[in-house]
């Protein structure tokens, strides 16, 4: 009899205990607003969550966009390993929070994330990790990525990745425009000649053919399907080689041959994605593309003054450019690059704009659609160096822990893990 007891006692104890851990330990929610002890490492949690195949929630607009997961204890020691911050939620308090963010009432959702995104940077060979903001958060967050350049594009690589960042490589073939300042520099010697030794390997009679080849395979890649980040003269290069695709715009120190004189006057505006209009710079002395930018002089901005503003959308019914300007501060600290910023004239009425400095016509921050596919483009080299120069030491981000401008770079290696269609909780 006491020995039934006391076996019953052990059941009842047992089932407790069982509906105690079901009912406190079901979710695992890493808060985005000020109370996130690292912004930035939390993104690299979420990724490797999917890493396990295991799916995480996007609270969209909740809490700076934070992100809601089943509770293991495995994940709750990676949160403390990486000092993430992160709340355990029962089940009343987790479906509190997703009854909030569905609510129509709230300018907020919920947007499930299935699967990590494979991802690739073109980036040239001896490429360090600091040489670009990208690759340097990526190593930071502990987001894995694969590096490829011009010989893995020209042979067909991109389609086994589902996102590519390219930072500030020249596509015109003009070698970033250097040549006035740096043609001695033995670092500038070994670019020229890697560049031209590879258009060689592949084919080409000119870097500039090579870097127009490239663009094609990157533009049929996005056409199918792929996501496009780009920050700085990634940005504004890629769109002019699009509009120049049967056009010499390389003087001769860059090719070997004069470029066409009319050039600007021959442009196909049809062939890009984000810009139109605008006239090329075809001085080789002068450290500028075309028109696109918004450079130093025109700004003669005050560094401590220096922000832009993002945009605020509709989180239910525009998820993507909600998803892509996550963070816990709408105004966010401006920084330059080759180049900083777009003018406004010179953008596509298809392009969405992002973010921009109020009161002018410059936009850093734009996105767009092309085939099936996208592109991001941010203006600017590192959102926590405001005037990176080259041999400039890389940035300490265990320094910039909360930095909004590298949250931004983080929103975009997530996005292409959201699944296509809403998916209620």
């Amino acid at each position: 009899m006491n020995r039934s007891i006391t076996l019953l006692a052990l059941l009842l104890c047992g089932i407790i205990a069982t509906n105690t851990v079901t009912a406190t330990a079901q979710k695992l929610l890493i808060p985005m607003d000020i109370t996130q002890t690292d912004h930035l490492k939390s993104y690299g949690l979420a990724y490797w969550v999917l890493t396990k195949s295991k799916p995480v929630d996007w609270l969209l607009n909740y809490r700076g966009g934070s992100f809601m997961m089943d509770y293991e204890e495995v994940v709750a020691a990676e949160c403390r390993i990486r000092g993430v911050a992160f709340e355990q939620l029962d089940g009343a308090a987790s479906t509190q929070i997703y009854s909030e963010v569905q609510s129509e009432a709230k300018n907020m959702e919920v947007v499930r994330l299935e699967k990590q995104p494979r991802i690739a940077v073109y980036v040239p060979p001896g490429f360090k990790p600091w040489d670009d903001a990208v690759t340097l958060v990526m190593e930071y967050a502990e987001v894995p990525y694969t590096k490829l350049w011009d010989e893995e594009v020209v042979n067909d690589s991109l389609p086994h990745y589902d996102w590519l960042h390219v930072h500030h490589e020249d596509f015109t073939g003009q070698y970033g425009k250097f040549f006035s300042s740096y043609a001695t520099a033995p670092w500038y010697i070994q670019q020229v000649a890697l560049l031209e030794s590879t258009a060689k390997k592949l084919g080409f009679r000119k870097v500039s053919e090579l870097k127009k080849a490239v663009v094609e395979k990157i533009r049929a890649w996005i056409g199918g399907g792929g996501f496009m980040f780009a920050m700085c003269g990634a940005t504004d290069t890629f769109d002019i080689a699009q509009a120049a695709k049967n056009i010499d715009i390389c003087e001769t120190m860059f090719d070997g041959d004069p470029a066409d004189p009319a050039a600007s006057q021959k442009l196909d505006f049809a062939r890009t994605f984000a810009f139109e209009n605008f006239s090329l710079e075809m001085n080789p002395y002068v450290y500028e593309y075309s028109t696109i930018d918004c450079d130093a002089s025109y700004r003669q901005a005050d560094p401590t003054t220096d922000y832009f503003t993002l945009f605020d959308f509709s989180a239910k019914y525009d998820p993507v450019p909600t998803m892509l300007t996550q963070s816990h501060s709408n105004i966010v600290h401006g920084f330059l690059g080759q180049t900083t910023a777009f003018h406004k004239e010179f953008i596509k009425k298809s392009v969405l704009n992002l973010g921009e400095k109020e009161g002018t016509d410059e936009v850093k921050y734009i996105h767009g659609n092309f085939g099936r596919g996208t592109f991001t483009w941010y203006g600017g080299h590192d959102p926590e160096d405001y005037r990176h120069a080259v041999g400039d030491p890389p940035t300490d981000l265990s320094l910039h822990k909360n930095s909004p401008g590298y949250r931004l770079i983080l929103n975009n290696i997530l996005f292409p893990a959201a699944k296509k269609k809403k998916q209620k909780t």
